[in-house]
């Protein structure tokens, strides 16, 4: 018996948690509502079968309870009961599916004026590209990738080099306009899914998959990676902003195109960066730290134009062709102190570019020249150590706040409190980065240990040049 009334009470109280719930959809921000029409009709399918097999459990736990002397009738088989369960379940699966082609019909029957935007994932970002003045994507091959070249574009198309690249995982579109959206993935599987449009689909490596939807709504909106894509995919996010149409124009002609970038018109920066990231995707920092401390290899702390003492008792300076020889042939001239335990790798010409070009970026404040400003130590500290990739200085969004106007701007933290940024707030957030997180970013910066001369010169290169205006 009370075997009866706890699945009774399981029964009805899902019921009353579905009508009452906290969590439900948000307002839909596209011409996508027929998804959520889907959705319910499924929900009200589910639902009444969930009540219908619940009720029926009741029933039969009730009715066949055990007695005393009482026997079961062999019944192997009923005719009617099986016909009315395959005609019930049938009607079921009609009444979910049927639905749902007719909108997968019109999810990929795109509208003949519908613009186009490419979205390309990696691990564990997105970047976006455009359509120049020609209204025509350039063709790629995803072979082309490199740091000079993130999107693969081919060089010998002349419809690629008015493109627009937009290496920010944030993208503005216009309102009210259909946007074709083709997806193309570096590496893994990725899932391109913005929640207020209720539109996501797979990237699928070697593929170009695609979707359409009409923004509705003026605002931001959170892009997320739905599919798990290795240890960072938490990381994997961005945000659409949808203006109106003169606001998107304005920022559009502002993006930087194919030709400009080839044509060096990009921040100086940059090359820095996509060498850490060399740096990052081939391992070098599993064995060369930054910070001055011993691991397997020796440390990229003031690397560049350092001596080096070698096993065999020469002397050689960390220059462009000791580092080219020591990743081909990493066993030539190795580092006294040190095992011959390093693989020979064989990189693209432009990745050796941008690692050679962090390599000269790794100072530390000892090994940087006494005419050098501080200020000039902390910038090379900031590029070096990975800073300007998640902090712009052109006042754009990242992962995490501008540092355009940084030294003394008041922030509005996640606790509600205001911090006004000074040498004390800096440090803390270096050292304890999740003590104080600002307003609007998530607490995904790990902890740095500096020492007190390396701060000085970060804290010195904020304020000259990162101030508020």
């Amino acid at each position: 018996m009370w075997v009866a009334a706890v699945l009774l009470v399981v029964v009805v109280g899902s019921v009353v948690f579905n009508f009452f719930t906290p969590w439900w959809f948000g307002e839909v921000a596209s011409n996508w509502g027929s998804i959520d029409d889907t959705v319910l009709l499924t929900l009200w399918v589910c639902g009444v079968v969930f009540i219908l097999v619940g009720l029926f459990l009741v029933f039969s736990v009730y009715k066949y309870r055990f007695r005393q002397g009482a026997r079961a009738r062999y019944e192997p088989e009923n005719a009617r009961l099986e016909l009315w369960l395959t005609v019930g379940t049938t009607l079921g699966v009609v009444a979910m599916l049927a639905p749902g082609l007719v909108v997968w019909d019109e999810f990929i029957r795109v509208p003949a004026e519908a613009s186009e935007m490419e979205v390309f994932g990696e691990q564990w970002r997105w970047r976006y590209r455009l359509p120049g003045t020609d209204g025509k994507l350039g063709t790629t091959d995803i072979r082309n990738v490199s740091t000079r070249n993130p999107f693969g574009l081919n060089d010998d198309d002349p419809t690629g080099l008015d493109d627009v690249l937009i290496q920010s995982p944030e993208i503005h579109i216009p309102v009210n306009v259909p946007v074709k959206a083709l997806l193309r993935s570096k590496d893994v599987l990725h899932d391109f899914f913005v929640p207020a449009f209720r539109v996501k689909m797979d990237l699928v490596p070697g593929m170009v998959t695609y979707f359409w939807f009409t923004p509705t709504k003026l605002g931001e909106f959170e892009i997320l990676c739905a599919e798990y894509c290795g240890s960072s995919h938490y990381l994997m996010r961005g945000v659409v902003h949808v203006d109106q149409l003169d606001e998107y124009q304005i920022w559009l002609e502002s993006q930087p195109t194919y030709a400009e970038m080839l044509a060096g018109a990009r921040p100086s920066n940059r090359d820095i960066t996509a060498g850490r990231t060399v740096a990052e995707t081939n391992g070098c920092l599993a064995c060369h730290s930054l910070d001055g401390s011993q691991v397997v290899g020796p440390t990229w702390q003031g690397l560049w134009g350092r001596r080096e003492r070698l096993i065999d008792g020469s002397v050689v300076t960390v220059d462009e062709a000791y580092v080219r020889k020591s990743i081909v042939n990493p066993a030539a001239q190795i580092v006294d102190g040190f095992a011959p335990v390093m693989l020979s790798y064989e990189l693209p010409e432009d990745d050796m570019q941008t690692l050679l070009a962090f390599l000269r970026s790794t100072v530390s404040v000892t090994s940087v020249p006494a005419a050098s400003g501080l200020e000039d130590v902390g910038e090379a500290l900031a590029q070096s150590q990975g800073c300007l990739a998640c902090h712009s200085l052109d006042g754009t969004k990242g992962v995490g706040p501008t540092w355009q106007g940084l030294w003394g701007r008041m922030e509005d933290l996640t606790d509600g409190s205001t911090v006004a940024v000074d040498a004390a707030y800096f440090k803390e957030s270096i050292e304890y980065p999740n003590a104080k997180v600002v307003k609007g970013f998530a607490p995904v910066m790990l902890p740095y240990q500096f020492t007190d001369q390396e701060i000085e010169a970060l804290i010195a290169y904020a304020v000259e040049r990162l101030a508020a205006p």
